[in-house]
């Protein structure tokens, strides 16, 4: 391991998350093996560069002591996912982490309905969040307030940016899809607004980040610096 100095310095660590951890944990799990491992006694700064759902998978970027300044920078970065939309139904958290339910009708969804009605979700749309997410109001998450069945008063709508939505695999009632987007972008509610403009529901049932800017999930494929419960790569 290096000096406690150089991460106080600034280091970044590319991190491939697996599903069901949070983002909190795995800088917590970052943050004490860095510590424990390191003789040298100290303070640590650390935060990461764009939550991933606890569901989600993929590219997760820590940074450390004087990088967590880069933290705004990386955010405005775009990303590239790769994922699984189910339709015929719909759920609360708008993914598999709640029950499914409204079920409605796929049979009138051909491929060529769905190739067209993606071309709509690229550009500038307008989203709502999902009310599952790690967004605050009145000192509360969102999904504070969701898990409990209250409901959201303040929530609004905001304009995100969709570069790319490609349709990779159709097999009704699943679609792989490919999506690069801006800051701010839930695929989740992404998901969500393509079944509702099929008229048929849908829900985000798998997700992967596979590249934010230049740092791609590829680059952990050959460099593995840190031996935890998941691949971790550190750079410089």
């Amino acid at each position: 391991m290096k000096d406690l100095l150089e991460f106080q310095n600034g280091k970044i660590l590319l991190i491939d998350k697996p599903w069901g951890w949070t983002s909190f944990e795995i800088v917590k799990k970052i943050k004490s093996f860095i510590l424990t491992t390191i003789p040298k006694k100290g303070n640590l700064k650390i935060g990461h560069a764009g939550t991933l759902d606890p569901l989600a998978t993929g590219l997760l970027i820590i940074l450390t002591g004087k990088y967590t300044k880069k933290v705004d920078d990386i955010q405005n970065y775009k990303k590239t996912y790769t994922g699984i939309i189910k339709l015929g139904c719909e759920t609360l958290s708008f993914d598999s982490e709640t029950e499914e339910y409204n079920f409605s009708s796929i049979s009138h969804i051909t491929p060529q309905l769905i190739r067209k009605t993606s071309q709509k979700f690229v550009g500038e749309i307008d989203q709502y969040p999902p009310s599952f997410s790690a967004l605050k109001t009145k000192g509360k998450r969102f999904y504070e307030y969701a898990r409990k069945g209250e409901k959201i008063n303040s929530m609004k709508s905001r304009r995100v940016k969709i570069y790319q939505f490609h349709i990779l695999k159709i097999g009704i009632p699943y679609i792989k899809f490919f999506i690069e987007c801006g800051k701010g972008t839930y695929i989740r509610s992404v998901a969500q607004d393509f079944g509702k403009a099929l008229k048929s529901g849908g829900y985000l049932l798998s997700l992967r980040r596979e590249r934010i800017g230049n740092f791609s999930i590829n680059d952990l494929e050959s460099h593995l610096s840190i031996k935890l419960e998941f691949p971790c790569y550190l750079l410089n």
